[in-house]
Formats: structure tokens, sequence, C-alpha cells
């Protein structure tokens, strides 16, 4: 028996791969000789740097950044790859909402000034190929930021530079390259990027996510104006269209999916698609018997392009059977159904307190126990 093992993250329970070495154990406890690959799943989300990192056999650095009220923070990042060198970044590392207490919340200072200096260190460090989870983030400053890290000067009319935050936006009038650091020319970059938001407007960043980042209703009408007035001024120094306020995801992390197509050599993909090319997961599936998938919580978002989903797609592309497992199942999960999961399982075994549940060693347990169960059936049904 081959079986292939893409299962995502149970989020504050088990990484992707503690959860795939668990259902590999329960499945080795049926078939001891069974040829059972595991392999990293993310979408791009939390979770994406320790999946493929650890998961291609690369390693994780450490730097430490501007987070975005100013303060330093220690990121981690990955390498993969020996030859090619890719840096997997997520920015919420140096960006991100959970790196700011709720009182404390301002996007008109937050700054992605972080994610740039990561960036750095991974040039520094030999990297020219970038993966970019973006999401979490605390900022609404459309990446300015990250560019001033870059060596982009963005000044006002004095010639001064801006200050950081969406509130330096106002202030913009022209964009200098001449001190960007030379090896971001020859940098590509695929952002992990599963939001369509445009740069500003209705469905924009500063009116879709500004609340839950600690913007009322003012600040989101001056944060919109603004970067509506940041992009005419990016026009001006970058090429024909690369300055679309209306380009699906450009309002993603407020507005960082504008600045990476902007100024970079970047392009936005959905994050389980860039995941599932990068570990090579469509070559093993097609040599597999089964295909087991799964993650913390399954329900009908599952279904709508989450990484479980991704993994089904792929495997019936083969027409191979797939099995999801999960921390809990809604009422609503049985559209996975029509989505190309065969059949999901909740691994938990009993009524237990949350803390009891998500305790890593335990979750384990359950997720062998209950895997070694429905392979126990299939050895059954085979005979």
């Amino acid at each position: 028996m081959k079986v292939v093992i893409a299962i995502d993250s149970f989020k504050g329970s088990m990484s992707s791969l503690a959860a795939g070495e668990a259902a590999r154990e329960g499945i080795l406890r049926v078939f001891p000789e069974a040829d059972v690959d595991v392999c990293p799943l993310a979408d791009g989300g939390e979770g994406t740097v320790e999946a493929l990192t650890l998961g291609m056999g690369g390693e994780l650095q450490r730097v430490t950044v501007t987070g975005p009220l100013g303060e330093p923070v220690e990121a981690v990042y990955g390498i993969v790859d020996a030859e090619a060198r890719t840096a997997v970044l997520e920015i919420a590392q140096a960006a991100g909402i959970t790196l700011v207490p709720r009182g404390k919340l301002n996007p008109l200072a937050a700054t992605t000034f972080g994610v740039g200096e990561m960036i750095l260190d991974a040039i520094k460090k030999g990297c020219r190929s970038f993966i970019v989870g973006i999401g979490g983030s605390a900022t609404n400053d459309g990446g300015a930021g990250m560019l001033q890290a870059l060596g982009f000067e963005l000044l006002d009319g004095e010639g001064k530079a801006i200050r950081r935050g969406a509130a330096g936006l106002k202030d913009l009038a022209r964009i200098d390259r001449e001190h960007v650091r030379s090896e971001l020319w020859d940098c590509r970059f695929r952002i992990a990027c599963d939001v369509t938001n445009p740069f500003c407007g209705p469905m924009g960043c500063s009116a879709v996510y500004g609340p839950q980042k600690g913007a009322d209703a003012e600040t989101i009408r001056q944060m919109d104006a603004w970067l509506a007035h940041y992009a005419a001024v990016t026009a001006e120094y970058v090429p024909a269209g690369k300055a679309d306020v209306l380009f699906p995801g450009a309002g993603a992390a407020g507005g960082l999916g504008f600045a990476f197509r902007a100024f970079t050599n970047a392009v936005l993909q959905s994050g389980i698609r860039i995941v599932l090319e990068e570990t090579r997961l469509e070559e093993k599936i097609k040599a597999a018997d089964y295909v087991i998938t799964g993650e913390g919580r399954l329900d009908a978002q599952t279904a709508m392009g989450k990484a479980p989903a991704g993994v089904a797609a792929l495997a019936k592309k083969y027409g191979k059977p797939v099995l999801a497992f999960s921390g809990c199942v809604t009422e609503d999960a049985g559209i996975c159904n029509e989505h190309g999961i065969d059949a999901f399982f909740p691994i938990l075994r009993s009524v237990a307190a949350l803390s009891e549940v998500l305790e890593p060693s335990g979750a384990m347990r359950n997720m062998a126990a209950t895997v070694e169960q429905v392979i126990r059936l299939i050895k059954m049904l085979d005979k």
C-alpha cells in the first residue's frame, strides 16, 4: 500500500508535519510495510514557513526586524533548496496583527518596514527567489514601509521622507529608486494571496479590513483617499498597468499586494497552488493508492479553495480515493464530499476540555488512533 499524507496544520495544536506523522503511525499499525509519504501542507497563511521549510529539508532563519508599531521583533523565515536559495516568508512575522495588543491597534501608524528587512536579510544570504504569504497584517500602509526598507525613497513635497504608516501617504509627492538594493531587481516573488480585494474603494483594504485593525469610519475614509493618492503617484514611476488599483489581490495585507505587484517582479497566486507546486505533490499523488488530507476544522469553507480541497482536486485528477481527518466537523461539511473528499472523520474520541483537546501529544494520539481504525476497515474490505 502506498499512501500520500498532506494534512494542513491544526492551529494551536499540531503542525502540518506533526499531524502527518501521527496519521502515518496509525497506518503503520495496520500495514507495517506500507510506503507512507508525509508531505507538508499549507495555503500561504500561518504555518506556511514551517510546513514548506521543514518539509522540504530547508533551514529556519531568525532575524530581528522592525515590528508593526516600530518595536523590534524576532521574525522567522525559511530557506529551501540549497542551489536555488528560495526564501519562504510570512509577512505576519514582521507586520502581523497578533504582534499588536488589542488596545494598541493603529493602522495610521502601523508599518510594513520589517517585511522589507526580512527580504533584505534573505537577499544577503543569497536568496533571489521568494515565496511570500501575505495575510494577517496590522497595517494599511500599501506596502510603503516595505519599500522604504528596501531603499525606495518615498518623499514629500520638500524632499523629506514621509513618516511610516498609512498617515504618511497623504504627504507623498514622489518616489526615488536611486538607493534601492540592486539585487532586488534580480529577485522573483510568488505572492500567496487568496483574497481578491482591490486596492481602494468600497471593497478595498481600508473599507473591508480597516475595522479589524482599529480604524473607525473617518479613519477608513482618510486611508482610502491616501491610498488612491499613493497609487496615482506610483503610476508615474512604474510600467503602465502595474499601479492598477482594481487588480484582484492588490488590497491584500493592507495594500501590500499592490506594492509587490507595482515595484517588484511579483505574481499574485493562490497560496495552496504555490505550496502544491513547490512540494511536487502531484507527482507523489499519481503513484499513490490512497491520499489522506485534513485540517483542524472541516466545514463548507474547506471546499472553497482551502488546502484540503486543493489536495483532493489533485487526487481526483488521477482517480485516487481521498480520506480527510479533522479536529471537528460542522453540519455543513458534507459539501466536501462533492469536492473530492470521499469520506471524512473527526479525530476527537471523547468529550474533553478545549485545553485538553488542543494539547499536541493528545491530538497526535487521537489522530493516530482514528486513522488506525479507518485503515483497519479498509484492510477488512480488501479481503
